[in-house]
Formats: structure tokens, C-alpha cells, sequence
């Protein structure tokens, strides 16, 4: 088919305020880990067990995914500039909502079903405003930015939690978490105020380049769902790995080893995101995620097996993998804006989304299982394997990408 984009009437230049957008994305997820951070505290307070501590967490996984693909289909319908205005008042008011009213499992689980739904809701159009409103040279830097601030909002989410219960309990967590949140919603319609959405009209006949944008678009689906599924992997059960390594050589506090864990993981997710856009605005997307991809499926290979290495240079190969397994992440979205016509963005965003966070979703528990299943000599490094299949996934879609 062809598409041909409205040309749209003279008025003042379109734009999205890039650095106040991506103060905007690290606000609003700073509520994002304030449960996984609390979780100690809660388990004993409201008396969960584990099995209703991870009800409640795949409560927001949930509806976070499900919140991803019914908006990718209004922001195909009424925008995502409108679409992102509302959704950021609905974080607002949710992240109110959860820090008011959690104070049990039923309220929490009712609350994180809530809140994964604002924060869903305000993922793809920011994405779309980032990528539009670049410059054609840009549009993957652009998107890493958007990544790299919602990075920043997790380790912000987890600092911030800590610190919280350093002085007082949970409830002072949620609150705080909650009141930058609120500040990151204003920040994000002010941010977008004077972007504008990309409107495409679809012509009916059907043309040669209707199967190769078909065929990107997949690749690039495909490339997304392996790296979700390491990546959501690693984020489940690294902090898990890093605690058994580094107590049992007696070297941190838990403190210490928490404070650690959000270091490695997320702050290297935030330099991974910008840097690897940026490098595929310069070198092309295909190279970027070859080499990202190929560095994460060997990481997922090799740092089970070395829980017993050196403090200093375990934290730096986990560094190096969280920088890698998300780095692939911006260039993917970017990617995908730019192989598919504007009209049917928002569904490909959406439909790319429910099935990565779905496949996000089943690879901690098959982690999980395989690290019950196997002899404890063996079970790190062999559990960590079943995250390479991702990585290898992405890797193999990455070298079957046109450019």
C-alpha cells in the first residue's frame, strides 16, 4: 500500500521539549520500583506471603501490558499527544491513589492494578511524540532519551524508597514516590505542549513496498519479544544472584548490596539507552543491535557461572550486562516508528508490546524452575542460559534486518 503523510497548515514549529520530557519520563516512574523496594517491609507488615507478594507485582506487570496495547490503538485514533495528556493525568492520580490506600494485599492489589495501568498508558505515546518530533537524523537518540529517563526514574524509585525507610516505614516510601510522580505528570504536558501528532492517510491500492515494511516490522517484533524476555529475566533475578554472591563472600551489608544492585542494573540501562541510540542515528540500526544483542546473549551465557568472582569485577560484567540488555531497547522502538507508515504505528507499537511484556512475563519463571529443577553447583549458570535464548533471538532477527 503507500501512504502519504497530511501536510499540515501553517502555524508555530512543532516540537517536544526533549530534556524536560525526559525529567518527565524519570519523575514519572519513580513509583515504578517502590514495591519490589518495600517488599522486605511489606511482607512482614501485611503478613504475604511470597506467593501473594508476586500476586501483587503481576498484578501491574498485567495490566501494564494490557494498558500498552489497548492506548496504541487510541493513539492510532485520537493521537498520542491527546493521549499522553490524559494518560499522565491518570499516573498522577493513581500513584495518589496507591500511596493513600496500600495498606494491605487486597488494597495493593487492587492499587499496583492501577497504577500499571497509568504507567502503561503513557509509554507508547511518548515514544511516538519522541520520534516524530526529531529530526529524521535523530529519531533514535530521541527515543533512547525517553528510555534513558525512565532508567534514571527506577534507580530514583528505589533510592528514594531506601531512603524513606531508613527514617520512617513504607508509608513515607509510597508518599514521596508518589508526590514526584505527580511532578513528572505536570512536567510531561508542559513537555508536549507544543509537539505535534504524525497523521497519515492510507491509500487503498496495493503496492510493492507493502510486504518489505511487513517483513521489517516482524524482524523487529520478533528481535523485541527475545530481548524482553532476557531483559525481564535479568532484571527478575539478578538482584537474587548478586545477593547470594556477594553475602556469601561477606563483603557488603544488604543495604549495601540493594544500593549496588540498582547501580549496575540501572544506571547502566540509562548510559545503554541514549548511547545506543545515538550510535544507530550515526552507524544504522542493524550494526547496534547485532552488537548489543550478541553482547547480552553472551553475558546470559557466562555470569551464572561466576558468582564466586571478585566483587569489583562480578559488579562489572553485570554492569556490562545491564548496560547491553537494554541498550537494544531504543533502537528497536526506533526502528519500528520508521519501518512502519504512520497510520498503523500506534497498532504495531501495541501489538509489539503486549507480546514482549508477555514473553517478559514467562521468563523469570522458567528461570525459576530451572533453577529447582537442577543441582545447586550447576543452577545459576544453566537458569541464566534459559535468558540467552532471548538474546539469541534478537541477535538472529538483528542480522536478518535490511539495514
Amino acid at each position: 500500500m503507500t501512504y502519504e503523510l497530511e501536510r499540515f497548515p501553517p502555524g508555530p514549529p512543532s516540537s517536544v521539549n526533549m530534556p524536560m520530557l525526559v525529567l518527565a519520563r524519570a519523575c514519572t516512574t519513580a513509583v515504578f520500583m517502590t514495591y519490589p523496594a518495600c517488599l522486605g517491609w511489606l511482607m512482614d507488615a501485611w503478613q504475604m506471603t511470597a506467593t501473594r507478594a508476586g500476586l501483587v507485582q503481576g498484578a501491574f506487570t498485567a495490566s501494564f501490558a494490557a494498558s500498552l496495547l489497548v492506548v496504541s490503538f487510541l493513539c492510532d485514533r485520537f493521537g498520542a499527544k491527546s493521549v499522553f495528556a490524559w494518560a499522565a493525568i491518570s499516573c498522577a492520580a493513581s500513584a495518589l491513589f496507591f500511596a493513600a490506600v496500600a495498606r494491605s494485599f487486597e488494597s495493593a492489589l487492587v492499587c499496583m492494578a492501577l497504577l500499571g495501568l497509568a504507567q502503561g498508558a503513557t509509554y507508547t505515546p511518548a515514544i511516538m511524540l519522541a520520534s516524530t518530533n526529531a529530526p529524521p537524523n535523530r529519531r533514535a537518540s530521541a527515543v533512547g532519551w525517553i528510555l534513558a529517563g525512565m532508567s534514571a526514574g527506577y534507580v530514583m524509585s528505589i533510592l528514594i524508597a531506601n531512603a524513606m525507610l531508613a527514617v520512617a516505614d513504607y508509608r513515607l516510601s509510597f508518599a514521596v514516590t508518589a508526590g514526584v510522580a505527580v511532578v513528572g505528570s505536570a512536567l510531561s504536558i508542559a513537555a508536549t505542549h507544543n509537539a505535534r501528532d504524525q497523521v497519515a492517510q492510507m491509500d487503498l491500492i496495493k503496492t510493492s513496498y507493502d510486504r518489505p515494511w511487513k517483513r521489517q516490522a516482524r524482524l523487529l517484533t520478533l528481535g523485541y519479544i527475545g530481548h524482553t524476555w532476557e531483559l525481564f529475566g535479568a532484571w527478575a533475578w539478578i538482584p537474587a544472584f548478586l545477593t547470594a554472591s556477594l553475602l556469601s563472600q561477606g563483603r557488603m551489608t544488604g543495604i549495601e548490596v540493594g544500593v549496588w544492585t540498582a547501580v549496575t542494573l540501572h544506571v547502566s540501562g540509562f548510559f545503554g539507552s541514549f548511547l545506543s541510540g545515538y550510535a544507530a542515528d550515526h552507524f544504522g540500526a542493524k550494526p547496534v543491535l547485532v552488537t548489543f544483542s550478541l553482547v547480552g546473549a553472551a553475558c546470559s551465557l557466562v555470569v551464572g557461572w561466576l558468582s564466586e568472582l571478585n566483587v569489583a569485577l562480578l559488579l562489572a560484567l553485570v554492569w556490562i550486562y545491564g548496560f547491553a540488555i537494554i541498550g537494544d531497547s531504543s533502537v528497536l522502538s526506533s526502528a519500528l516508528t520508521e519501518a512502519v507508515p504512520a497510520s498503523q504505528l500506534g497498532r504495531a507499537l501495541g501489538l509489539r508490546s503486549i507480546l514482549g511484556v508477555g514473553a517478559g512475563s514467562v521468563s523469570p519463571i522458567a528461570f525459576g524452575m530451572t533453577l529447582d529443577m537442577t543441582p545447586a553447583s550447576v543452577s545459576w549458570g544453566l537458569a541464566f542460559c534459559t535468558l540467552a535464548v532471548g538474546g539469541a533471538l534478537a541477535f538472529t532477527c538483528a542480522i536478518a534486518l535490511r539495514k
